[in-house]
């Protein structure tokens, strides 16, 4: 206190007779109420508890902040007072001038503020029509963003019409909102926003899952506070006074925006020239003269307040008080000097304490030990006050010490940020159709799914056609697996898998009788990269190494052993225990092996070691092993699907409908080697210029097309080339194409599977997106979440409509309106992926609705099957041995 303010009237000030200055000692409390609660739905009528009216402002993008790539010729309304601001702001990439304005200010008159709502719009539709007649921009539809600076509950950023101008798309912006989207255009740390002038308010980025109010718990949406409602439940009445109750009861609005009336410029005068009027009337002040002016509301104004406090103060102090009607002696004016202080602080502390609670819920949200943002600031208050911003700032880092807090003041906030919301709705929503016209190839209509049906019913009896099956792209494999397991099946078997990396083998005990059993012993080992690409004689003897070690495991060395190989890949069978290898798939490329029978390579490979000796009885496609597990567990299980790493499908087919086998009698298992449907061209009409980029990336560039499409080995890959083109075009990743994106096999299939987990929040899938190296934001997560989604969901639908084709097969072969069969299904992609199985029974249910199709899941179809098959085909030897 100024050593020249003396006796009684100082004494009265520094106890704080007349006004409770805030005591920072009180911040954890008002913390705590704006802490304290989840966003419940606003209670329209004001009987709820002051600290939860709450209004959301809806930006339903996650985006929500500018990535300084907005550019267009903008429209921004301004309604927040007695004058409405219209402005046309032109955003540039120009980095010297970015946004460039012109605006006029338009008059609100009395009788239109107090009038009617429609009587409201005419004005604003009218001035409107006045500036783009000005501007000469009449004959253009731009785009509007509204200020409009009144409590609103939004359901989404609004589209109304302005009469008489056509149809104008507008964004509905609060002025807080306005100012935070302003200053984030500067700094895009800016999260808060506020509004320290005539009235009080402020927005921030709250974490979508704490508002209840709004569907969706991922990314942040921005959240308009409107609090100058606080305190209205009466959790501020400790430290209202007396000049606060008599503003309230004078006002409009009696009861309802008390922290406003404690702390905005409204009604900072009207608090001092309260104060003023008492202190005269106790002979503190004035030599107890109270005139008509001072005792006239509105006299002292808070332009006073902050003249009063400048370095000329007390000069304009006596001027203001002369023109009240009193004489101010020196001390007069050093006391109401201090008066203005007293009120300007408290008001600074105030909104320091609510800037604080927020602060500190924001360090809460992100979890982090110290908290780094910007706060967007505008008002006549916090501009035109000659101290209230130093004290705001100071107070701020006395209440939240573990931050940094950049204040940074908006130039024409309200206004200016209406137009950048608008730019940035602009912006996404252009993103966001041409991301939809990106995906929208990978959506296909039932029309086009039937299509493939129809092209690969074509394709099968192109396959089983004797004159058609070498030109072929679906080759229809004969396995001679005549029938399926009839329960009999007994004994030891060893059967190997070599179907990807891995290699298995295995030991499988069947026994027959009542109480059926297999029981299992397996290894795994690894194929190195350099042995799936070497030559054939190389990874023979690989196997054969892998066979030595598991016998030795297994403490059976001297047993001669049934075999079955379930060799996972395109194979011409002539016999059950030969195959000859059609071609590589999935990633091998053994020298020395195509057109080779693999079980003499692999018999060649055993007499090489000199170690074992093995009877070779099956070769086993793995679909087929598939099919012939399950078939062990219902017997109406006639077809075998394998969805993982590859894609392929196995199914009995009628022998008179094989022509490259002789005899006309019962049934055998077809091989169908469907991963090169479309091999030929007819599955052109549906592949994407990312599935010819995966093709012409891969070791078998025009081969297995349809596989390519649909099976896991290549569906990241399908994501991978997508989010390239999506981040070069600006809409991911920042525009910054990573080095680990342009790694060829970083999306396996295990990574889309866990993205499109419902169970998984944003903030899960962006911390699987950077473990895999790629530095996103939840906004990119939700791009890369749709990303998967898509694709996946095309892979199960041509999956789909394929097995569509194969049952219809069935039912017509058999001469059946309706049919009744099991699908064997074995395979990581339908296994694991969250999503990927019920999309494909749903589109086998809708292609082919006339056949009940029942999907059993394999239990190691691969190994389980190969000796199942290798028991059946022991069996079938030993009754041709008796027949002989």
């Amino acid at each position: 206190m100024d050593s020249k303010c003396q006796g009684p009237t100082r004494l009265a000030l520094q106890r704080g007779c007349f006004i409770k200055p805030f005591c920072l000692e009180q911040f954890p409390v008002i913390s705590h109420v704006i802490n304290s609660h989840r966003f419940q739905p606003l209670d329209m009528r004001g009987s709820g508890k002051g600290d939860s009216l709450m209004l959301y402002f809806f930006l339903r993008f996650y985006f929500i902040f500018s990535n300084l790539t907005e550019k267009g010729d903008f429209l921004a309304l301004d309604l927040g007072g007695s004058n409405f601001r219209i402005l046309r702001v032109k955003v540039t990439q120009d980095k010297k001038q970015p946004v460039q304005m012109e605006s006029l200010v338009y008059e609100t008159p009395e009788d239109i503020i107090h009038g009617s709502g429609t009587q409201l719009f005419d004005h604003v539709a009218e001035c409107l029509g006045d500036f783009m007649e000005k501007q000469k921009i009449k004959d253009k539809k731009l785009p509007v963003g509204f200020t409009f600076s009144f409590p609103c509950a939004q359901t989404k950023l609004d589209e109304v019409r302005a009469s008489e101008q056509g149809h104008q798309e507008t964004r509905v912006v609060n002025d807080t909102t306005g100012t935070m989207m302003t200053c984030g255009f500067d700094d895009q740390r800016c999260e808060v926003g506020i509004i320290i002038g005539t009235g009080t308010n402020a927005c921030y980025m709250e974490e979508l899952r704490h508002i209840d109010m709004v569907e969706g718990d991922e990314g942040r949406m921005c959240i308009n506070t409107e609090w100058g409602a606080f305190g209205d439940d009466g959790s501020l009445e400790d430290l209202r006074t007396e000049f606060d109750r008599e503003i309230d009861r004078g006002s409009l609005n009696p009861g309802k925006q008390l922290f406003e009336k404690m702390a905005s410029g409204m009604f900072m005068g009207e608090l001092v020239r309260l104060i003023l009027v008492k202190m005269a009337k106790e002979g503190l002040l004035f030599e107890g003269r109270i005139t008509p002016e001072l005792l006239t509301k509105g006299k002292i104004e808070t332009k006073h307040v902050s003249a009063i406090e400048n370095k000329e103060g007390l000069t304009k102090c006596k001027e203001i008080l002369t023109r009240l009607g009193v004489e101010p002696s020196q001390e007069d004016c050093v006391a109401v000097q201090h008066v203005c202080t007293i009120v300007s602080f408290r008001s600074a502390n105030l909104i320091a304490a609510t800037l604080g609670g927020i602060l500190t819920r924001l360090k809460d949200n992100k979890g982090v030990a110290r908290l780094r943002t910007t706060v967007g600031i505008d008002g006549s208050m916090y501009k035109m006050h000659p101290q209230y911003a130093r004290r705001l700032h100071k107070t701020v880092r006395r209440l939240v010490p573990d931050s940094d807090v950049r204040f940074l003041l908006s130039e024409s906030g309200s206004a200016k940020g209406a137009a950048m919301v608008t730019a940035v709705a602009y912006r996404l929503a252009d993103q966001t159709r041409q991301i939809a016209q990106t995906l929208a190839e990978f959506r296909l209509s039932k029309a086009q799914l039937l299509e493939v049906k129809k092209r690969m019913r074509t394709e099968i009896e192109n396959g089983l056609g004797k004159k058609t099956h070498d030109s072929a792209t679906v080759k229809m494999l004969p396995t001679y697996v005549r029938s399926t397991p009839d329960g009999t099946e007994n004994g030891d078997f060893l059967a190997l898998d070599l179907g990807g990396t891995n290699f298995r083998v295995l030991l499988v005990k069947i026994r027959s009788g009542k109480r059926r059993t297999v029981e299992m012993h397996n290894k795994i080992y690894a194929i190195p990269i350099e042995v799936m690409q070497g030559t054939g004689e190389e990874l023979f003897d690989h196997i054969v190494y892998c066979i030595s070690d598991f016998l030795d495991y297994m403490g059976m060395k001297s047993a001669r052993l049934p075999l079955g190989f379930t060799f996972s890949f395109p194979c011409h069978q002539k016999s059950l225990d030969a195959g000859i290898l059609v071609n590589w798939t999935k990633g091998f490329k053994c020298t020395d092996c195509e057109g080779e029978d693999v079980v003499e390579l692999l018999r060649e490979g055993i007499k090489r070691k000199e170690e074992f000796d093995l009877d070779v009885v099956a070769v086993v496609n793995d679909t087929v092993g598939t099919m012939m597990t399950c078939a062990y567990e219902e017997p109406t299980c006639e077809v075998g699907l394998i969805a993982g790493t590859g894609s392929n499908a196995c199914y009995m087919e009628e022998m008179r409908n094989i022509e490259t086998v002789e005899g006309n009698e019962g049934r055998m298992c077809v091989n169908m080697e469907w991963g090169a449907f479309g091999d030929n061209g007819c599955l052109d009409d549906i592949r994407t210029q990312y599935d010819r980029a995966v093709d012409e990336n891969s070791l078998n560039e025009g081969k297995q097309r349809y596989e390519k499409m649909c099976s896991g080995m290549y569906l990241g890959e399908i994501v991978r080339n997508i989010l390239i083109d999506l981040t070069k075009r600006g809409f991911l990743f920042r525009g910054k194409i990573s080095e680990t994106l342009k790694t060829r096999g970083i999306f396996e299939t295990k990574f889309l599977s866990q993205i499109e987990s419902d169970r998984l929040a944003l903030l899960q899938v962006r911390a699987i997106l950077q473990q895999l190296g790629l530095d996103s934001t939840c906004d990119d997560s939700i791009i890369v979440k749709e990303v998967c989604s898509t694709v996946s969901r095309r892979a199960a639908q041509i999956c789909g409509a394929g097995m569509a084709g194969v049952v219809d097969k069935i039912r017509e072969n058999r001469a059946l309106d309706h049919l009744d069969v099991t699908v064997g299904v074995d395979g990581t992609l339908y296994k694991l992926h969250p999503h990927f199985s019920r999309i494909f029974h749903q589109t086998v249910k809708e292609l082919a609705p006339k056949c009940n199709v029942n999907f059993l899941l394999s239990e190691d179809g691969s190994g389980k099957g190969a000796a199942l098959i290798t028991a059946v085909g022991c069996r079938q030897r030993a009754q041709e041995a008796l027949q002989a």
